[in-house]
C-alpha cells in the first residue's frame, strides 16, 4: 500500500510539473499581460495564482463527481477533451478580439505637438494625442476585465493527465491516494505556473524593451491568439 501511494505521489508531481511546463498556455499569457497592462508583482502572482487554482479544482471536481457516479475514465476523458476544445476556442477568440482592439487603439493613437508661450519669451513644446476621447467603452470594459476572462478559460481548460491518476486509486478504493494525486498534482501545477511567471516577470525588469512599449498590449494579444492556437491545433 505505502509502495502504491510513493509511485503515486512521484507520478503526480512529475506529470504536474511536465504538463504545466509543456504547456506555455499555463504561463506566457500572464507574462505578456503583465507586462502590457503594467500589473505589480504581486498582482501577476495573485492572477496566476487563482487562475491555476480553478484550472485544476474544475479536473479534481469533475473527477470526483466521476468516481461518485461510477463514469468510466475514458467517458471522463472525454468530458475533458471537450473542455479542452472549449478553452482553445476560447483562447482564440480573447487573443483575435484583444488584438484587434489592440492595433486599432495603435492607430487612434496619432501624437501631435503643441507650442505654448509663457511671457517673459518662454516657450515649451509637449505632445498631446486623443485617443483617451475616442475609445469605445465597450472596448475598455473587455480589456479591464482580461483577469476575468483569463479565469474562465482556465476554469475550461481541463487539466487531462489528472483523471486517469485520479480513477486508479479511486478504482482500488484507495481514498488516500486519490487525496494525495489530487492534492500534490494541483499544488505542483499551480506552484510551476507561477514560478515560471515570476522569473520572466524579474528577468523583463532587468531588460530595456521601451522601444517595444507602444506594441505591449498587439504582442500580449498575438501571444494569447497563438496559445489558442497551439492548444487547438498541435495539442499543447
Amino acid at each position: 500500500m505505502e509502495n502504491s501511494i510513493t509511485i503515486l505521489a512521484v507520478t503526480a508531481v512529475s506529470l504536474g510539473f511536465f504538463h504545466t511546463l509543456m504547456g506555455p498556455d499555463h504561463y506566457l499569457p500572464f507574462i505578456v499581460l503583465s507586462q502590457a497592462k503594467k500589473w505589480s508583482t504581486k498582482k501577476t502572482m495573485l492572477i496566476t495564482f487563482l487562475c491555476g487554482l480553478g484550472h485544476v479544482l474544475s479536473s479534481v471536481v469533475l473527477g470526483i463527481i466521476g468516481i461518485g457516479i461510477g463514469i468510466s475514465v475514458n467517458k471522463l476523458v472525454s468530458v475533458e477533451s471537450v473542455r479542452g476544445n472549449i478553452a482553445g476556442w476560447l483562447f482564440i477568440a480573447f487573443g483575435l478580439v484583444y488584438t484587434i482592439i489592440s492595433i486599432r487603439n495603435l492607430v487612434r493613437k496619432k501624437t501631435h505637438t503643441h507650442r505654448h508661450f509663457h511671457p517673459g519669451g518662454l516657450e515649451h513644446e509637449h505632445e498631446h494625442n486623443h485617443m483617451k476621447e475616442h475609445v469605445h467603452v465597450h472596448e475598455e470594459e473587455i480589456v479591464s476585465a482580461t483577469p476575468w476572462i483569463l479565469f474562465l478559460i482556465f476554469v475550461f481548460g481541463p487539466c487531462e493527465p489528472l483523471i486517469p491518476l485520479l480513477m486508479y486509486p479511486a478504482a482500488e478504493n484507495n481514498i488516500t491516494g486519490a487525496i494525495i494525486v489530487a492534492i500534490l498534482f494541483s499544488v505542483v501545477t499551480i506552484a510551476t505556473m507561477m514560478s515560471i511567471v515570476l522569473v520572466f516577470k524579474l528577468g523583463l525588469t532587468s531588460i530595456n524593451l521601451k522601444p517595444l512599449e507602444k506594441y505591449n498590449h498587439v504582442i500580449a494579444g498575438a501571444v494569447i491568439l497563438l496559445s489558442g492556437v497551439a492548444i487547438q491545433f498541435l495539442g499543447l
